[in-house]
């Protein structure tokens, strides 16, 4: 298996789903250690000394003024811990709660932060076990990082808390037990250290970033399995058009959906048709499709920098500089995501309103509502339903979290950014997003079906006949919530960006396109 150094190499947002995965083995090594021991020293010298640093020998937050003495300092830690434990709500997913372990980690063993190495190996033996705790999903603003989901990530640590072990939920203290182990002694700043950074809201913008790829990438091949099936024009995705307005992503879908049309004989049945231009949702899918894929460009580069960043406060630069700033603020992240929770609900408004066209009847072969028997057949009209339903509610998430800021501890932390709901608002459009094009998916395989014995370009064909061999044509009513189960499972696995790939590759990559280095697998 690959190795990942933490503190040494480049993490990204696929590297750290590797790892979170047990497909990269992450591994603390002595280049790092070393740094990490140094900056330890540097904290236990200002622990003894007199001088007064912020969170080495002093309360935190409105008690930053506060001395506390030497005997009382490594008790201050386990305090930090448990007082700052105040998280709510239902537990966030498991993959993001170890995901947000490894994030820690690799900050931590950058050497700016004064842990001590035996810290790090149990924060590593948590990752190796798979032995993960439970974080509550709501308490943090995003200010002083996420104070809250990480106090309660760490508990464990100090023997509190609960974790999830063998599949189940259960206290630190009977895991210990099992596994003969006790909690570590923390020291001067480092409970601080651990609570300190953007650990979750960057651990949720992870997940998002990969799961908006998916949603994108998706919604090409389905746009463009709609629009042969609605008898669409391929004209708005020819280059000559594009160069005009050379938006990246503009380009990238238009190139795409161009190589997905390729030899399609649906697509020559109608070329002298009297239809002059199609609606805004078939035309306009590079504009609109390559917008959110800027944004999510955007936000895979902004993410790469905070998962490779030090994000704690105090920092340790040297024995003479220790800074206390604020790289634990959030604002880096809250703002791209909430950019990035409006691209994902856009890719849902335009496929629900792709959805709704299918319905409508306007099209030569394609009966209204996609049944022949519509009438004594309520047909896939109430599908429709959903996906407006879906689209209502991501619009009501789209409000930026970033767009406001309450003070908190009293006072000092006057501005946050509450990046934290941002990161949890977007997760959730992105999986509305994907139950939308779930039943665009359907009601655009129902439609391609109405053209046989025409074919589309080889893609989208085996793409078809996938959905088939899950999916059957309806020519009656039926449960379609069955149906919609079903695609959902399509989407959430990426079958069809695998079927795609591998078609493409036999033939001459025909979906990798010019500007695919703007929007590389992560």
């Amino acid at each position: 298996m690959a190795t990942f150094k933490y503190g040494i190499d480049y993490l990204t947002s696929g590297k750290a789903l590797q790892i979170a995965r047990g497909e990269l083995e992450g591994m603390l090594v002595e280049g790092s250690l070393t740094k990490v021991r140094k900056s330890r020293a540097i904290v236990d010298q200002i622990a003894n000394g007199q001088k007064a640093v912020y969170g080495i020998n002093t309360g935190f937050g409105p008690l930053c003024s506060t001395m506390i003495s030497k005997e009382d300092t490594n008790t201050l830690q386990y305090n930090i811990l448990k007082s700052h434990s105040v998280g709510v709500g239902a537990a966030i997913p498991k993959e993001i709660a170890k995901l947000m372990l490894i994030l820690k980690i690799h900050s931590l063993a950058q050497g700016y932060s004064g842990i001590a190495v035996s810290t790090l190996e149990r924060i590593q033996w948590h990752i190796q076990e798979d032995i993960i705790p439970i974080v509550p999903e709501k308490g943090s603003v995003g200010a002083s990082g996420d104070l809250a989901p990480l106090a309660h990530l760490f508990l464990p640590l100090i023997g509190l808390g609960k974790v999830i072990y063998k599949g189940k939920t259960v206290s630190t203290k009977t895991v210990f037990k099992k596994e003969g182990i006790k909690s570590i002694e923390l020291g001067a700043k480092e409970g601080l250290a651990l609570i300190n950074g953007t650990q979750f809201i960057t651990a949720f913008a992870v997940k998002v970033v990969e799961k908006l790829h998916s949603v994108l990438s998706q919604a090409d091949i389905i746009g463009a399995m709609m629009l042969e099936g609605l008898l669409g024009s391929g004209s708005p995705f020819l280059k000559e058009l594009h160069q005009l307005r050379p938006y990246k992503g503009n380009q990238h879908v238009a190139q795409r959906i161009h190589q997905l049309l390729l030899g399609s004989e649906i697509l020559a049945s109608h070329e002298n048709c009297e239809r002059v231009q199609d609606p805004y949702s078939l035309r306009c899918m590079p504009q609109v499709h390559g917008t959110s894929r800027t944004s999510w460009l955007h936000l895979k580069e902004l993410v790469e920098v905070e998962l490779n960043a030090v994000t704690d406060n105090p920092v340790v630069i040297n024995e003479n500089l220790t800074i206390s700033g604020g790289n634990f603020h959030g604002q880096p992240l809250a703002l791209p995501l909430d950019y990035a929770c409006i691209a994902a609900s856009e890719i849902g408004n335009i496929s629900d309103r792709r959805t709704y066209l299918s319905l409508m009847g306007v099209v030569q072969g394609v009966p209204k509502l996609l049944m022949q028997e519509a009438g004594l057949n309520s047909a896939f009209m109430m599908l429709q339903y959903t996906t407006a339903a879906l689209a209502s509610e991501n619009k009501g998430l789209c409000f930026p979290s970033s767009a406001d800021s309450i003070p908190t501890s009293l006072g000092q932390e006057d501005h946050v950014s509450m990046g934290s709901i941002g990161g949890r608002k977007a997760l959730s459009v992105i999986e509305n997003v994907e139950k939308i094009l779930a039943i665009e998916l359907i009601c655009a395989a129902q439609s391609f079906d109405f053209h046989h014995p025409l074919k589309s370009g080889k893609i989208l064909e085996a793409v078809h006949t996938f959905i088939r061999s899950k999916i059957s044509h309806a020519e009656e009513d039926r449960v379609f919530a069955n149906d919609i189960e079903k695609a959902i499972d399509i989407i959430t696995s990426r079958k069809i960006l695998q079927i795609a790939e591998e078609v493409s590759s036999k033939n001459n990559g025909s979906l990798q396109t010019e500007h695919e280095k703007f929007f590389e697998r992560f």
